[in-house]
C-alpha cells in the first residue's frame, strides 16, 4: 500500500507543493476529515470541515469528481473559509483533486503553493497522481 507520504513525495517532485493535505469524504455527514498533513501544527490530522466547505467546491471536487483549480489568492478565497492562514504559509495557489475508487470517491488531495506555482498543465499532473492515494483512503473510508 502506497502511504500518504509517498504520495506527498511524488507530487512534491512532480509540481512542487508547500502545504499537502489529504481529506477523507464522510457522505453521511457531508463532512470533510484530514487523514495526513503537512503541517500537523496548523492543520492537524483529525481535523473536519463541514459547514466552511463551499457548495460550489464540493459539488465540483466530490460530486462531479473534477479537480478544482485556484491558481492565485482569489481562487483560494473563493473556496477557504481559512484562506488568511493559507495565505500566511506562504500559499496562494491550489489544487484540490478527488480520490476516486471505482466511481466512488473517497476524498481529496490538497494541493498548495505560492500564488502562481500551478496551471492546468500542473493540475493535469495532480490529476494522474491522486490514484497512488486509493489504497490509503480505501483503509480509512471503511
Amino acid at each position: 500500500m502506497t502511504d500518504l507520504s509517498t504520495v506527498e513525495r511524488r507530487v512534491t517532485e512532480t509540481i512542487g507543493v508547500r502545504l499537502f493535505t489529504v481529506l477523507a469524504w464522510i457522505p453521511e455527514r457531508r463532512a470533510m476529515r484530514r487523514v495526513y498533513s503537512s503541517h500537523p501544527e496548523q492543520y492537524p490530522v483529525g481535523g473536519e470541515k463541514t459547514v466552511e466547505i463551499a457548495a460550489g467546491w464540493l459539488e465540483q471536487c466530490i460530486g462531479k469528481q473534477q479537480p478544482y483549480l485556484g491558481a492565485d489568492r482569489a481562487g483560494v478565497r473563493e473556496v477557504f473559509a481559512d484562506a488568511d492562514l493559507i495565505d500566511s504559509l506562504g500559499c496562494g495557489a491550489v489544487i484540490n483533486v478527488p480520490v476516486v475508487d471505482g466511481g466512488k470517491t473517497l476524498g481529496a488531495l490538497n494541493i498548495l503553493d505560492a500564488e502562481g506555482s500551478y496551471d492546468e498543465t500542473s493540475m493535469a499532473a495532480a490529476v494522474e497522481l491522486a490514484p497512488l492515494a486509493v489504497p490509503a483512503l480505501r483503509e480509512v473510508t471503511r
